[in-house]
């Protein structure tokens, strides 16, 4: 089996985690849960540091500051209409997969708000990455029902990795 995601990991602490890996098993989760096969496709990921993010997102979005993940699609894949399900991509023929976009994941970001959250590194990495695959893939949030879609897409791909729900409240968020 061919991987799924051409990883480059610029920051070595991204090794320990085995990021490689996580990300096969994020990126192959999220395309099985909304009904897609993995053969033919292809996902850029570079696992890097808040500096380097920070500056990706100055570039691309105007926004100075690190965040946890940020993603490009190759294309343009999303819903005319709030709620409705995106565009889905077509394979590549064998040896020839089609490139769905570039993903980026910060190191520091995602231990600080894995720490914050009391979730653990790897559970909030996962997350992250078939949050960052759902974008590839068209999904969105910032209309409303399009931000349901995601949340409830990305909620049973998580489950069926037993992930909890990162967007349900525990008893500790209601007080």
């Amino acid at each position: 089996m061919e991987p799924l995601v051409d990883t480059l990991i610029e920051d070595p602490r991204w090794e320990a985690l085995d990021l490689e890996v996580l990300a096969e098993q994020a990126a192959r989760a999220a395309l099985a849960g909304v009904g897609l096969s993995s053969a033919g496709f292809e996902i850029s990921l570079l696992g890097c540091e808040d500096k380097r993010i920070a500056e990706l997102n100055a570039d691309f979005r105007g926004k100075p500051q690190p965040t946890n993940v940020l993603s490009w699609p190759s294309a343009e894949r999303g819903a005319g209409v709030d709620g409705n399900a995106p565009l889905r991509p077509k394979p590549g023929p064998e040896g020839m997969p089609a490139e769905l976009g570039d993903i980026a994941i910060a190191f520091e970001t995602c231990e600080r708000e894995a720490a914050a959250q009391g979730k653990a590194m790897k559970d909030h990495v996962l997350h992250l990455l078939v949050h960052g695959t759902l974008h590839l893939l068209g999904f969105d949030h910032v209309r409303d029902r399009d931000a349901t879609l995601m949340e409830g897409t990305e909620a049973r791909v998580l489950a069926a990795m037993g992930i909890a729900n990162p967007y349900e409240q525990g008893p500790e968020d209601q007080r």
